[in-house]
């Protein structure tokens, strides 16, 4: 069996799904079924996509993602939505700026969202599998639903906080 290439014209066609779908997010499974032990998946991202803070706790497993184009910001909160670290993402044209990784792992149970800070954004998601598409993610009860009037100005409130670090760090301030 021939070895799967995602290939500049693969990672292309999943930006353009990405820019045409209403969630301005698109994903693209590369393991072959649910069963799989390790599930990794390909997610481009747009900047005006909504992310709403969730956790993984009815199946807790850990989660490494890998900034394959472009530049995010994760952000985690704790039990009552106070933001508890931003960490920038980024591909190799941004791991020059301050305070930037190329990707990170986050512990199972975390409070998390993920903001596209460049058009054209692509993460690899790897997490422990099988996965059970009926285990739903536990979506933050303190963040607006995806898709309501408030959830564009929470989005940009996440976006200042991240502009607030960068900000921060080009001072040679101490990270949020």
């Amino acid at each position: 069996m021939s070895p799967l290439k995602f290939s500049t014209s693969y990672l292309d066609s999943l930006i353009a799904e990405a820019e045409r779908s209403p969630r301005r997010r698109q994903f693209r499974n590369v393991h072959r079924s649910m069963a799989e032990p390790a599930q990794r998946l390909f997610n481009a991202i747009e900047p005006d996509s909504y992310i709403r803070p969730h956790r993984h706790l009815s199946e807790p497993r850990d989660e490494t993602l890998i900034a394959v184009r472009g530049l995010f910001a994760l952000i985690t909160f704790d039990d009552h939505g106070e933001i508890t670290d931003i960490v920038r993402l980024g591909s190799e044209k941004y791991l020059e700026t301050a305070e930037c990784s190329v990707g990170v792992e986050l512990l199972a149970g975390t409070w998390h969202s993920l903001v596209a800070l460049v058009p054209g954004s692509i993460l690899m998601e790897i997490k422990a599998g099988p996965f059970n598409p009926q285990a739903p993610k536990e979506f933050a009860s303190w963040s607006p639903e995806e898709g309501s009037a408030a959830a564009q100005d929470y989005l940009d409130g996440l976006v200042r906080a991240v502009q607030a670090v960068v900000q921060r760090d080009s001072t040679g301030a101490v990270n949020a």
